[in-house]
């Protein structure tokens, strides 16, 4: 199936064709301009793609699916079926096998060619090995999901940029995602193995509370009871809603020119974690009662929660998405947050068995705060 390798003849420094230029003098801004002219060419160069999904049913892969479904591609998924929170589409092929045992994926997947495959569950090089060795020779591009949390940690200088190097001492989680990628760079250098890298960071979904404890931090909000915001609750984030991501990330399927390249896609709006917790109280009607608790204090405590403080959340990070744009000309997280945290309680109001909380949870905030502080 003819896909996007025409694309990579385009001219330079994204730079529209000379008669376009002339219509600047109606007064159209520039770059609104170019967003059309390469619009209108994707547009005409897209072809229809067979894209199997490696998971699918995710905060994030759920979007994507659906994203691409909306962009008139040929989609396919391959999961144990076990969701009720993401059904996939009607209209979506499910391969139903365990992505961990090999045999049962290679029955599935057996005398299909696929144009995409995006991987969003692989976790450790031994996974990434396994696909590159099942779909060599046999598909025209490779997308792994990895992570930006892999970045550099804390960073050295901000904004993030891809080049930024890949070294997070903190967590095991970050680490194992830089080594999936450096089998996938290796795999590109050696035999030119057609592998994309997409580093998503914290992407949520209605779902998906953004704070370590889920709906157990936003029932504390709502009873009135203090919640706990590591450092003194100033230090920046970015949040992006999956849908922000998946309109980008389909912009990058079946472009050779995304092959052998690393890219992260987030929203450009940034946040102190105080506001973060201001927007979802806001949208349930309520104040947040916040006490401000050094990391390495609740790593003392709870170390799961820790290392996620320590290996991500409690350093600011702040993303520049130059490079997404240039490839996905028009591209913009539309989605604010404050959006965001009104879909997150609504969803999880709308019905009682989706607002679980873990008692454990609530325990473990309620001795970080008897220890070190009273609320704000």
């Amino acid at each position: 199936m003819t896909r996007r390798a025409e694309t990579a003849a385009a001219p330079q420094d994204d730079c529209p064709p000379s008669d376009a230029l002339t219509t600047t003098a109606l007064g159209r801004d520039r770059d609104d301009l170019l967003r059309d002219v390469w619009r209108h060419r994707y547009a005409a160069s897209m072809a229809r793609l067979r894209v199997l999904f490696i998971g699918g049913t995710g905060v994030i892969s759920s979007a994507c699916v659906r994203s691409a479904l909306g962009a008139g591609h040929e989609v396919a998924v391959i999961n144990r079926g076990t969701t009720s929170h993401r059904p996939v589409p009607s209209d979506v092929e499910t391969l139903h096998a365990d992505v961990r045992d090999s045999d049962a994926v290679e029955t599935a997947v057996s005398g299909r060619r696929f144009d995409v495959v995006a991987d969003f569950m692989s976790f450790v090089p031994d996974h990434v090995e396994a696909h590159v060795a099942r779909w060599r020779g046999h598909v025209g591009q490779y997308v792994f999901i990895g992570s930006a949390s892999a970045y550099q940690t804390p960073p050295t200088r901000v904004p993030v940029v891809e080049s930024t190097p890949l070294h997070n001492p903190f967590w095991e989680y970050s680490r194992q995602k830089a080594a999936c990628e450096d089998i996938l760079v290796n795999a590109y250098r050696r035999d030119g193995f057609p592998a994309t890298i997409v580093r998503p960071s914290h992407t949520y979904d209605r779902t998906l509370v953004p704070f370590d404890g889920g709906w157990t931090v936003m029932e504390r909000i709502k009873r009135g009871a203090p919640i706990v915001i590591h450092g003194d609750g100033t230090s920046l984030w970015t949040l992006t809603h999956h849908t922000d991501f998946a309109s980008a990330f389909v912009g990058l399927l079946g472009d050779s020119r995304a092959h052998g390249e690393a890219f992260h896609i987030t929203s450009d709006e940034v946040l102190t974690w105080d506001q973060i917790a201001g927007l979802l109280a806001n949208a349930a009607g309520v104040e947040p009662r916040i006490v401000h608790v050094p990391s390495d204090a609740i790593a003392a405590i709870d170390p799961e929660w820790g290392a996620s403080l320590l290996g991500d959340k409690a350093h600011s990070m702040i993303f520049d998405n130059t490079k997404i744009k240039r490839m996905v000309p028009g591209w913009q997280a539309e989605i604010p947050f404050w959006r965001g945290a009104a879909e997150i309680v609504e969803w999880h109001e709308a019905d009682p068995a989706r607002r679980e909380t873990n008692p454990a949870v609530d325990a473990a905030i309620d001795r970080i705060i008897d220890r070190y502080g009273s609320s704000a």
